[in-house]
């Protein structure tokens, strides 16, 4: 049986997170981050008010050595505006160090765990990002310049069923104009 690999998060489960964890704290910035920016945990644990500039976050991704330019949407602004200054990392452990990524991805697990999804990770996360790109109308490519994937093919098996679900919506509108005018 062939497996679709890490779980997409729903918007279901991404306003049951927000409301188990408050803007303010470390996880909502967290799924903040992961959920605006589309990218891997291992650059997440690398961005810092260092590479941002003009509510543009520059990221190199580890894992490609892509450079990416991603506006910062007004709702990871906000958070960014909340979060701790004093830091090279906008995600810290508890002792104000930043993450490893391996260290970062149990900690989430954790908060997951804690808001009731035990199902959701962080890079189902990365795919939620994708999904809501696609489900906005941006094109492939659009998507891709945001997460950085070099293959177009990996960006239609994240956005596979938001992108049938609007393709449908707007064939059953083409026949829905021609049965009404005919």
């Amino acid at each position: 049986m062939k497996s679709e690999g890490f779980h997409s998060w729903s918007d279901a489960e991404i306003a049951q997170f927000e409301k188990h964890h408050p803007v303010g704290s470390r996880a909502r910035l967290a799924l903040a981050l992961l959920l605006y920016t589309g990218q891997r945990r291992s650059d997440i644990v690398r961005l810092g008010r260092q590479l941002l500039r003009d509510c543009v976050l520059t990221v190199r991704q580890q894992k490609t050595g892509a450079e990416l330019l991603i506006p910062v949407h007004p709702i990871l602004q906000a958070i960014l505006d909340d979060a701790p200054k004093d830091n090279m990392t906008f995600l810290t452990t508890q002792f104000g160090k930043p993450f490893t990524s391996n260290g970062f991805g149990n900690w989430f697990r954790d908060q997951c765990n804690a808001a009731g999804l035990p199902q959701c990770s962080a890079h189902g996360l990365r795919k939620a990002a994708a999904r809501r790109l696609a489900e906005a109308g941006c094109t492939a490519h659009e998507i891709a310049s945001i997460t950085g994937h070099a293959s177009l093919k990996q960006v239609a098996h994240y956005t596979k069923a938001a992108d049938q679900g609007r393709l449908a919506s707007a064939a059953m509108e083409k026949v829905k104009t021609r049965t009404s005018s005919g």
